[in-house]
């Protein structure tokens, strides 16, 4: 009764155990009827259909309490009231009643009354419940909550008690997150897709409205802002005005989108990083839903989702195309992860910020190998450690590997909700239900063992300053080696650690004049500075730091080169706020770091354009230069085309790295330059103490901060009011437009599948080694001049001037096809030695761009696979690496090894992945990429089972196994019906 069999090939997916949807019945009551559009204040959250139905057996009166509410809500509450009604009756009729209702129980206030109730965990009375690490007893109370045996069954609630045996065996289990994270580069594709899924419902002659949110969505716009004006008191207001003039059409779209779409909150431009805002305040920690209380849990389509894991919500990145599933109400399939406990002891010594710990954990984890994992945090050092310093570790989850890099909840995640401006009230709550709950960590108390699945260990005290790169974020390099480790990169062949310059090159000075006075670069030089990136910018001891280090130098006559682009961009408000209440902002900005803007800047590529003098120096010198940002990714060709160095760094290393201009330094041995004396100056004589830094949190971080912020984030500016946008639920796409294109991935689409299939003597596009990230694959970055994007862009009246980023352009197929593999720093081993983004039409021999050898390839009716190495698509979940490739015509990719996100992506976009047997890779084999690919996949899904072996064959007699990487009995439907989207549209269509 629950789905309709529309074909044969569909009705084999009745085996899955997660291919169950919601009735027809529940969706057309709900969908038809649906509640009044929530303002910007507005949370509505749906859950489970058992809980709806228990939890309004229980007797419980009706209850709204939503702990952040800046406005009233009774009245949309009172609108809204007969239609949830009507809503919950639907849910317990369509879904069998939850079997474990008889576990809801009341949580009581201290001074009478009730919090609400819950989903007791303590009342399963089962002892393998004290033993699981606390980020699965998240997952098994998902599965108590909503448990109908329908989406979720008792089996899977068993499978999560019994972690420590089900774990090692790759089980898997559904996953129902309480919300959806955006950020705009994401939130574009996905709005986009959503819009054209409306248009494919109609096509196909069913109900549009059908395609709307089920869970709250927020989207937070922090991508789009560049560093084209740095160094000016006028750098945010200049750097928004360009913002708009670029972005204009995306933005209204977006807004378009908030007004379309139920259950969407849209955060304006100009009001910070979409992960410092979550974790300042949209991150709930524990919801009090109508009286129903149950943790906090996010996906969300930015790898740094993570993050909010320093507040005790179990959150990760998924791709668009896995959340956009999940927003209509599709429970995520997730193999049950191990848990890697990582315990944390001693103290961070006098001088260390938490910037050099998680690089030190990051280069830990990556070695210990974590890939789709948990790594859970403990031990006696957890109180060393702030709120922030958590969420800077959990930030860089994607860098080591992690799906999680979870801390739970205690003291000073209570102590941090009190200092964002939660109320007593709601921290209070949220301290009785994790107790209550067993989710609670009280270290005042006798702490009793958890099972992990292995062990890791750090003491504080052995974490050293350090940064990291040039051009890998778990590449660290403790900052006493940084000279000598730069003077072998120099040496090194081209490679991650390495530039192979000629000995009789390294000291080879470029002079030039830089607006009128006398300039030079070396290798090594520094000409981009940037405090940027959520990492740090939500950490109030590193961002003071900087401030301090930037007062020091300047008390001591110290001052950054004019030609450093410098750049400060906060990740939310509440930073200039407390940077301006200590007096410390002054001292940045005369060191040039004025802020210049808040969102994701230098980090995600949106440097801006070098000063004309400096970008001419550096390329007619072949000059190696350097960036260093207090980001998390500094990827090749991320975060600048013509800064071939890049590193990590905390925020007072930005500083100091700036005032030094070069990366070539030993500051424990050399100054930093000359002081006013004429004395020279040390790192040492300029670097804040533990102390200090301390102090100046605690005087200038203050709870009013984050309350005045926070309580007018939804309330835009000038230039979001204005924009006008169409009320109509349909989108208007307009063909001329180069931001927003319909895409052609439902066009002639059936109720049929096209059901499984293998590939037949398909050529390879491209070969790839190790670590091709997805930025390699589909740049964020600027279009450069020449590239197949820049032809189309300039075809359609585009200036060079406007070309914007791809980032920027994600919501335009055309673009994004043009642009995959489009980054001017890929190695492709078929161009033998040759970097850049081009490939061989192998039956031609001719060297092309990869688009249009993609795009031959397809005309002349031939499929195509890449070959790639261990880790292919580490980096940000970005749909579009998985997207550009569907559209260039990729059917398969066979690697080493996949990162966990984009492995999901592309199953999620009909794409095969093949991982290599161990020990064995294309260099191995003997495979060189001029060969023709058949891979004998069985063209029924009946057939396929996750993880099977199938053998591939080559043109040349080489034969070899590999194994699918469908990991679930989902992601095999998925791949029935061509992909995620078309999956979710026909069985809506068949409710």
């Amino acid at each position: 009764m629950y789905m309709t069999a529309y074909s044969s090939s569909s009705s084999m997916l009745l085996r899955a155990t997660r291919t169950k949807l919601i009735s027809s019945s529940l969706s057309r009551t709900f969908l038809s009827s649906p509640p009044p559009r929530p303002t910007a204040s507005y949370r509505s959250l749906a859950f489970s259909s058992s809980a709806a139905a228990a939890f309004r057996s229980s007797s419980v009166a009706a209850r709204w309490s939503h702990w952040r509410s800046p406005l009233s809500l009774r009245s949309q509450i009172r609108a809204a009231a007969p239609v949830l009604e009507r809503f919950h009756r639907k849910l317990a009729t369509a879904a069998g009643e939850n079997p474990f209702k008889g576990n809801l129980t009341s949580l009581p206030k201290p001074g009478g009354g009730e919090f609400g109730k819950y989903y007791s965990l303590p009342s399963l009375k089962d002892p393998r419940i004290d033993r699981l690490p606390y980020s699965i007893r998240i997952l098994l109370e998902s599965a108590l909550r909503n448990c109908d045996n329908f989406q979720v069954t008792k089996e899977d609630v068993e499978k999560i008690i019994d972690w420590e045996n089900t774990a090692v065996k790759q089980v898997e289990i559904p996953f129902k997150p309480a919300r959806v994270l955006l950020q705009d580069f994401t939130g574009v594709p996905a709005v986009v897709d959503l819009a054209c899924m409306r248009d494919a419902m109609n096509r196909l002659g069913s109900d549009s409205n059908k395609i709307n949110p089920l869970v709250p969505v927020d989207l937070v716009i922090d991508h789009s802002v560049q560093v084209d004006v740095t160094r000016s008191e006028n750098a945010v207001q200049a750097n928004m005005e360009l913002e708009f003039k670029r972005n204009k059409e995306r933005f209204a779209f977006l807004k378009w989108g908030s007004t379309a779409f139920r259950n969407m909150l849209v955060v304006p431009p100009g009001s910070g990083i979409v992960h410092q805002v979550n974790l300042e305040y949209l991150g709930r920690v524990v919801f009090n839903n109508e009286g129903l209380l149950y943790p906090d849990s996010v996906v969300g389509t930015d790898s740094h989702t993570t993050m909010i894991d320093g507040l005790g919500v179990a959150g990760w990145g998924v791709g668009g195309i896995e959340a956009e599933a999940a927003m209509l109400g599709q429970p995520m399939s997730m193999v049950l992860p191990g848990v890697v406990g990582f315990k944390l002891s001693g103290k961070l010594r006098n001088g260390v910020t938490a910037t050099d710990l998680v690089l030190t954990v990051t280069q830990m984890l990556r070695k210990h190998g974590v890939v789709g994992k948990f790594v859970e945090f403990y031990g006696d050092g957890m109180g060393e450690l702030s709120l922030a310093d958590r969420a800077t570790i959990a930030n860089m989850s994607p860098e080591y590997g992690a799906t999680m890099g979870f801390f739970p909840v205690d003291h000073v995640t209570l102590q941090y909700l009190k200092l964002t401006g939660r109320s007593d009230e709601t921290v209070a709550m949220i301290e009785a239900y994790l107790r209550a709950n067993k989710m609670f960590v009280d270290y005042n108390e006798p702490q009793q063992d958890r099972a992990y699945s292995s062990y890791l260990e750090l003491n504080l005290d052995d974490v050293e300053p350090c940064i990291s790169g040039p051009k890998r974020p778990h590449d660290r390099v403790p900052l006493k080696e940084m000279k000598s480790d730069w003077r072998a990169c120099l040496d090194n062949k081209v490679g991650f650690k390495g530039f192979a310059i000629p000995k009789e090159a390294q000291g080879k000075v470029a002079k030039f004049n830089f607006h009128g006075q006398p300039a030079e670069l070396k290798h090594g030089s520094v000409v981009i500075a940037a405090i940027t990136s959520c990492t740090n910018t939500s950490n109030p001891s590193v961002m003071l730091g900087a401030g301090l280090v930037a007062k020091k130098a300047h008390d001591l006559g110290l001052q950054v080169k004019p030609w450093v682009k410098t750049s400060l961009a906060p990740g939310s408000g509440v930073v200039t706020k407390y940077l301006h209440q200590s007096g410390l902002q002054k001292y940045l900005n005369e060191q040039g770091f004025n802020i210049v803007g808040f969102g994701c800047t230098t980090c995600i590529g949106n440097s801006g354009e070098l000063d004309e003098s400096v970008a001419t120096a550096i390329s007619e010198n072949d000059v190696v230069a350097a960036a260093v940002l207090s980001g998390n990714r500094n990827f090749e060709g991320r975060v600048h085309p013509l800064t071939r160095a890049n590193y990590l760094a905390s925020p007072p290393l930005v500083v100091a790295y700036a005032l030094a201009g070069t990366v070539d330094i030993d500051f424990e041995k050399e100054p930093i330059g000359t002081g006013k004396d004429g004395k020279n100056v040390y790192l040492r004589d300029i670097w804040p103490s533990t102390e200090e830094i301390a102090q100046a949190v605690q005087s200038s971080v203050l709870p009013d901060m984050f309350r005045s912020t926070y309580e007018s984030i939804t309330k835009g500016n000038p230039m979001w009011n204005q924009l006008q946008v169409p009320v109509d639920k349909l989108y208007s796409w307009d063909p001329n437009s180069t931001y927003i294109h319909e895409p052609p991935y439902f066009k002639g689409m059936t109720m049929d599948p096209p059901g499984a299939h293998g590939v037949k003597d398909a050529y390879c596009l491209l070969n790839f080694g190790d670590s091709i990230t997805t930025d390699h694959i589909s740049p964020a970055g600027s279009i450069h001049k020449d590239s197949p994007a820049a032809k189309y862009l300039m075809e359609r009246g585009v200036d060079r001037k406007d070309f914007n980023s791809y980032g920027s352009r994600r919501g335009n197929d055309e673009v994004m096809a043009r642009g995959t593999f489009a980054n001017i720093r890929i190695v492709n081993k078929l161009l033998n030695g040759e970097v850049g983004p081009k490939t061989v039409h192998i039956p031609t021999g001719e060297k092309l761009y990869v688009f249009d050898a993609a795009m031959r390839y397809k005309n002349e009716g031939h499929d195509t696979i890449v070959l790639a190495g261990a880790e292919y698509g580490s980096g940000s979940s970005r749909d579009w690496a998985a997207k550009g490739p569907m559209l260039l015509g990729v059917k398969a990719v066979i690697a080493k090894s996949f990162e966990r996100i984009h492995r999901s992506n592309l199953v999620g976009m009909g794409i095969i992945p093949l991982c290599f047997k161990a020990g064995e890779d294309a260099e191995t084999l003997g495979l060189t990429g001029h060969e023709r690919y058949t891979i004998d996949l069985p063209n029924k899904i009946s057939d396929i089972r996750p993880g099977q072996d199938v053998t591939v064959t080559t043109n040349t007699g080489k034969s070899f196994t590999c194994t699918v990487r469908f990991d679930t009995e989902v992601e095999l439907a998925y791949f029935d019906h061509g992909g995620i989207l078309p999956y979710v549209i026909r069985n809506l269509i068949s409710q």
